[in-house]
Order: structure tokens, then sequence, then C-alpha cells
């Protein structure tokens, strides 16, 4: 399986990451704006390789234990540190969202500002 190198941390500031702008290889389309990274892609390399070996493995912790040569209980609760993570990043997004709607039902931003704040936070 090859290195997972990719970072949505600033190297910088330690700020995240967001994607810009998004083009297409074969006909050259480009999106603009800024694109919220997948919350899987959030994750840590270490996590999302281990998450890439689960899936490879057909979900078998077992079969990730042997490849990674540790205990069943030991992958089992870095499965549960891996899915506490993704639920920590889910409840911020919830979060991020909820506080939008409050500024817009206290009138501190407009509808399009609210809009496209919303967006962003997909």
């Amino acid at each position: 399986m090859p290195k997972d190198r990719f970072s949505c941390r600033c190297r910088n500031c330690g700020g995240e990451l967001s994607i810009e702008r998004m083009t297409c290889g074969e006909c050259g389309l480009t999106i603009e704006g800024r694109i919220a990274l997948p919350r899987l892609a959030r994750l840590s390399p270490e996590d999302r390789e281990f998450i890439e070996l689960f899936v490879l493995s057909a979900g078998s912790l077992k079969e990730v234990g042997k490849t990674l040569k540790l205990s069943y209980p030991t992958v089992r609760a870095r499965l549960d540190r891996v899915i506490a993570d993704l639920r920590e990043l889910n409840e911020k997004q919830r979060d991020t969202r909820m506080e939008i709607i409050r500024k817009l039902e206290q009138g501190e931003i407009t509808a399009e500002q609210a809009d496209r704040e919303l967006a962003k936070n997909r």
C-alpha cells in the first residue's frame, strides 16, 4: 500500500487547508470556490491508511491485525479512535452550521451571506 502523505493542515500555521480550484485533466473544465474536504480526507494520513487497509480486508479486524502485526484488541481500539474522530468532525461541522443559522435568525448576517457560509460548510 503506498504511503499517504497528504495533510489537510497547513505546515506553516496548522490551520485547515481548503481546496479552491478543481480542474478536469481531460477537458479542462475548472470549478472554483471553496470546496470542503470530505471527512475521511481530514483524518490523519495514518488513520486514512488504516481505514484503507480495513476496507481492503473486507472489514476483518483479524486480517488487519495480521497485516499490521498487532493484536485484535489493539486494532479494535484504533478503529474505535478513528470512529470517535469522525464523529467529532461531524459534530464540529454541525456546530458551525448551527452558528450560521443563529446569526441569520439574529439578523447578524443576510440570507445571501448565510447561504455562502453554509455552502462552505457542506
